[in-house]
């Protein structure tokens, strides 16, 4: 058996960092201390005749005089302080000197305190002391003040003359200095694996990884990599997550920063802070850089110099212009960027030799949500029925982050609930809650607004229903959810292109609503706002925008690139104004009449399916096609959503 060592182990030495905040704390105190440091005592100030009242009436009990300040501290016998409260204001020192005398310096205090001592008994005397004060740290202390407040200074600002050319951070505080974050390799997680769909996408970014790993391969043609690549796409669509996994999958490092972070209220410090990031980038070669929302930077410098002269983002832009493609070589540093603004990007920024490749991340396809679901759904206990494909195909136009939220919320409703499992009617509900809002139930609605809700809702989903290039409807509700009283939910088709039949379509089911209420109320209400708002802009889309019009012409108004937004006149003239107003008006006129047309010829069916939304509150696109018959317009084997608990209405 091996011997037992029974030496005592060595601890390890404590180590203390003191950081700038404790000599802060230090300096804080110090001044504190010499301010507000007392004995306790609060003498009053007394003439020198008063005194001499208390020294002869035999209430003093000792007098400190010092010569060289002609200054005498009286302290009275602690038997004789209650006569004195009222000199004190009601509160008595217990802590002497009690009074304070000034003199002149022809008083003689050895004379004058004797002839005062010789008038006492003997056992009354009053104690005398004469002494001399030194001066040494009543000069210090006036010394301390200043000497502590030029060491503060130098102390923070001693900065201010360091690295100030060549990119260096340099400023009050290095507030120059680049706030990016810097991952070192295999310190990032995130691959490619965990990015769902965004095919085309992925495919741009893994060349630049794969050129990162294996230069040679591209070299050895003569090929160059691009020297930066811009992610463009609505917001949640995975442009961030995307970054990380080339940060995961490269094995390099990665600086991330915020275009946001580049720009402060000090004068000069974007550019600094532009000029650090890549001097530090270039010191970790090859490396990459992101930049998010880019556009809080790179927004286009303005045309007019008058009022922007010295603007501090344009100074910080064109010092990224110079960085990116300028006489500094930045061989081995890939910029990598993300915004949901391109269009109001600067055109110097865009050009090729900075960022050589736009790529665009679009909104998920079906084939695309189903992957992302599938991701977001690990972890979660789901039902033994639960169908992906399903789910996939009733959130369409949702992006990753849109598809994360319902994964959280269908969860959330399920715990709510007590549930073991989650069920296609959580996900449902959860889809409901985003896109509508909550439920509010406990909303006071009278029944004549109740009435006018459901046949607005009925109004609707006939006419949605009647038109074979409308959305395919998937349920009508007349409950309450956030500022709507109620809704009717349809599954767009996913479709590129648009033609004008549909776009007509559309709007009469847009304005199938307010229609509805004029034939049963004789008189519209105000809850077609939104609905009339969107039927407007459609409108004006197809006549300007579109040239849908006969009258106008294969004409287009629209404005790709933004420039349009600082000039004040319109690109056509007042009569062509007037013509398209004239042109909208009848279009929307046209279409009122077509969906009226459509709600009296099926007058009872439509009576019928506002009676049975009264009845259910909810209804489902089965109890429509028991209504109507089968969808116009719908495809051979169609699937029609039916209501999750299978009611069958009688």
């Amino acid at each position: 058996m091996a011997e037992k060592n029974n030496t005592p182990r060595r601890k390890k030495p404590v180590k203390v960092n003191i950081g700038i905040s404790w000599i802060y704390i230090i300096l804080f105190i110090g001044i504190g201390w010499m301010f507000f440091n007392q004995d306790g005592a609060n003498p009053q100030k007394e003439e020198w005749e008063e005194v001499k009242k208390q020294w002869l009436a035999g209430d003093i009990k000792e007098v400190v005089f010092v010569r060289n300040e002609f200054e005498g501290h009286v302290t009275i016998k602690p038997d004789k302080l209650a006569s004195y409260e009222s000199e004190f204001g009601g509160n008595v020192p217990k802590k002497s000197p009690h009074f304070v005398f000034l003199v002149s310096g022809s008083f003689n205090a050895e004379e004058m305190f004797g002839e005062l001592n010789d008038q006492l008994p003997e056992d009354e005397k009053v104690k005398v002391v004469i002494e001399n004060k030194e001066n040494f740290w009543g000069m210090l202390e006036w010394l301390i003040f200043p000497l502590l407040l030029i060491f503060m200074w130098i102390f923070m600002f001693r900065g201010m003359n360091k690295n100030m050319g060549g990119g260096g951070p340099g400023g009050v505080f290095n507030v120059g200095k680049s706030t990016g974050k810097l991952a070192e390799k295999d310190s990032i997680k995130v691959t490619f694996k965990d990015v769902a769909g965004l095919y085309g996408a992925k495919d741009e970014v893994m060349e630049i990884v794969d050129f990162l790993k294996n230069p040679k391969k591209y070299t050895a043609l003569g090929g160059k990599i691009p020297k930066g690549a811009l992610l463009v796409g609505p917001p949640g669509t995975g442009k961030t997550l995307l970054a990380k996994a080339v940060a995961g999958e490269a094995n390099v490092p990665f600086f991330s920063i915020s275009g946001s972070d580049f720009v402060e209220m000090f004068v000069g410090v974007g550019a600094s802070r532009v000029r650090d990031l890549f001097r530090q980038a270039k010191e970790k070669s090859p490396c990459i850089v992101f930049i998010d929302e880019i556009d809080a930077v790179g927004r286009a410098r303005s045309k007019n110099g008058g009022f922007s002269s010295n603007d501090e983002r344009e100074n910080t832009l064109n010092q990224l212009l110079t960085e990116m493609d300028g006489f500094g070589s930045n061989s081995g540093v890939i910029i990598l960027a993300a915004t949901n603004r391109a269009d109001i990007l600067d055109k110097a920024l865009m050009r090729a030799g900075r960022f050589d490749r736009q790529i665009h991340v679009d909104l998920p396809d079906l084939k695309e949500r189903e992957e992302i679901f599938t991701v977001h759904l690990r972890g979660l206990k789901l039902a033994e029925d639960f169908n992906l494909e399903f789910l996939a195909k009733h959130t369409p136009g949702f992006s990753g982050a849109d598809i994360a939220n319902v994964c959280n919320e269908a969860a959330l409703t399920a715990a709510r609930h007590d549930k073991k499992a989650i069920d296609k009617q959580d996900f449902l509900d959860a889809v409901d809650r985003i896109v509508g809002g909550l439920e509010r139930k406990s909303k006071i609605i009278t029944p004549e607004e109740k009435k006018s809700i459901a046949h607005h809702e009925a109004g609707h989903a006939t006419v949605s229903w009647l038109l074979p290039h409308a959305n395919p409807l998937f349920k009508v509700t007349i409950v309450p959810r956030g500022q709507a009283l109620g809704a009717a939910w349809y599954l767009p088709e996913e479709r590129q292109l648009v033609t004008k039949d549909q776009m007509i379509d559309e709007m009469c089911s847009l304005i199938g609503g307010r229609v509805a209420e004029e034939i049963i109320n004789g008189q519209p209400s105000t809850g077609a706002l939104n609905d009339l708002e969107r039927l407007t802009k459609m409108a004006y889309g197809m006549v300007t925008y579109y040239g849908m019009s006969e009258k106008i012409g294969t004409m287009s108004y629209y404005d790709s690139t933004g420039s349009r937004a600082y000039d004040l006149n319109r690109p056509y003239s007042e009569k062509t104004a007037e013509l398209i107003d004239k042109e909208v008006k009848e279009l929307i006129e046209g279409i009122h009449e077509r969906t009226e047309k459509i709600l009296k010829d099926n007058f009872e069916g439509f009576t019928e399916l506002a009676a049975l939304l009264l009845e259910k509150e909810v209804i489902f696109a089965d109890d429509l096609e028991r209504i109507f018959g089968p969808r116009a317009g719908a495809k051979p084997g169609e699937e029609i959503p039916k209501d999750p608990e299978e009611t069958v209405y009688e």
